[in-house]
Formats: structure tokens, sequence, C-alpha cells
């Protein structure tokens, strides 16, 4: 398998895919809104439609992959790659004429992650790395913010659908880090936050109650420009354990806030 090759036509049919998705917001009716498991998780045609053409050609790209996808295409690997796909990161944005919005494709072989392309539809910027290459957007490499102070970041987060018991720790984490940085942005695109984390327009994101769909390529993404990505405990499940930190140069002043909060035992 040539791994550029395979890059460039993900890149290519996300394009393809993200076109469709401008076209159908110009004359999107409300009155198809689904709900999915809870208030406010929202799904349309869009979504069901946008996986179905990346499952198809990203099968013909790499005959016997599994799939995850959000809207429910779930195939086991017969190779040892597997696709682990969001067709349309920030729906709720979609469906009320945001313009933020993308698509987020990331391939893992064995359960590492080698492929990671995100698409931010309307603006047409597509974020990608593959293994052992830096990240780029659109043809030019991309690198995470230098600065490594929290008093000078600008961070970004997420209010997950489902809560917990969590919730008010979670508003005592931002708290904390609105009165100790230059501000928190809430885009409504997990792959969205990371690609901007990548390319240092964000110093740092936090977020949990995540899914796999919405990590796996944004968080690849981070390390191959350049930064960290952990779950709240410093360690590695963010993947698939539900919580994840991702930042440039601040990690070390990120994490122990949140843990302090979260109730995780700091490391000495």
């Amino acid at each position: 398998m040539n791994l550029k090759d395979l890059q460039e036509n993900v890149i290519t049919l996300c394009r393809e895919v993200g076109e469709f998705m401008k076209a159908e917001q110009a004359t999107f009716d409300l009155s198809k809104i689904e709900q999915k498991t809870s208030f406010n998780n929202l799904v349309s045609y869009v979504d069901k439609e946008s996986e179905r053409r990346l499952v198809t050609r990203l099968s013909r790209l790499l005959p016997g992959s599994g799939f995850m996808g959000e809207e429910g295409t779930n195939t086991p690997s017969v190779n040892g790659y597997q696709w682990i796909i969001d067709p349309l990161d920030g729906t709720t944005n979609f469906l009320h004429g945001l313009p933020i919005y993308s698509i987020s494709i990331g391939l893992a072989k064995e359960d590492k992650m080698i492929l990671g392309v995100v698409h931010e539809v309307s603006h047409g910027e597509c974020f990608y790395s593959r293994e052992g290459q830096p990240a780029f957007c659109n043809g030019r490499e991309i690198r995470v913010s230098n600065i490594r102070s929290l008093s000078q970041s600008l961070l970004a987060t997420g209010f997950p659908y489902y809560h917990t018991d969590k919730k008010d720790a979670y508003l005592e984490i931002i708290k904390s880090f609105l009165e100790q940085s230059h501000g928190i942005r809430r885009l409504g695109s997990a792959a969205i936050d990371l690609a901007y984390v990548a390319c240092g327009r964000l110093e740092g994101f936090f977020e949990y109650n995540l899914n796999a769909w919405d990590v796996a390529a944004g968080g690849f993404l981070v390390q191959q420009a350049g930064g960290t990505v952990t779950d709240f405990q410093g360690g590695n499940n963010f993947l698939f354990g539900g919580e994840l930190c991702a930042s440039g140069q601040i990690h070390h002043d990120m994490l122990p806030i949140i843990q302090a909060h979260w109730g995780v035992q700091q490391k000495s």
C-alpha cells in the first residue's frame, strides 16, 4: 500500500463530499432533522449520505479494511486496517447554517493511527498527515503554537451531549481556564478544534464524553505537528477513553488544572 497515494485520494474524496454538504446546506429543510439517543444530539440525511459516500469509496481504496463510523457503519477489518470516520463533525452548526463543520477521517493499522485528514468544509481548508511525515494544511506545513504560557493562550472546549456526574467538575475546569488564559472558544467541532491546535491557532483543547471518531484524525494531526495529546490522567487512552487534552507547549499547565477538579491523582 502506498500511503502517500492513499492520502491524496482521501483528500480528494473529502473535497468531493464537502461540496455535496455545501450544496445541501444552501437548501436544507430543518424539518428533516432527527434526534439520536438524547436531546440535542442531532442527525440529518446529509450525515448519513456523507458516511455512505465515504465508506463506499474508502472500501474501494483499501479493500478489506474495517470501519467505525458515527452514523452506524461498523465492520470488522480483515487486513488489519480500520477507518475511523465522522462524516459531518459539527452537525448542529451545519443545521443552523453556521460555517463551522468538517469531515474527519483517520486510518489505524493494528490500533496505531497512520493517517489523518480533517477537511474544514466551508473555507476549503484540508488538514492532513501520514505516518512519518509532518502535518500540512492545503500543501503548507503546519506546527503547533510555540506559546509556552497559559496566560497567553487561547483554548477551546466543547459541551457534551451526555452529561455525567462530572458536569460540575467540568464547569470548574472551564472557570479556571477562563481566569488564567486569553479565553475559551466553543466551535462545535472537535475535529476542527484539534486541527486548529495542530496549526497553532489554538494553544490547547480539552473535552470529555468524546468518541473515537471525534478525535482519531485530529489527535493524530496534533501529534504529527509537534503537539501533545493525552487523556485527563496524562496517559494515552484518549482515543477510546472519552476524554482528551491536546496542546502545543502548555500541556504542563493544562493537565494539573484539569486533574485538580477532575479527581485525578496528580503525579509527583
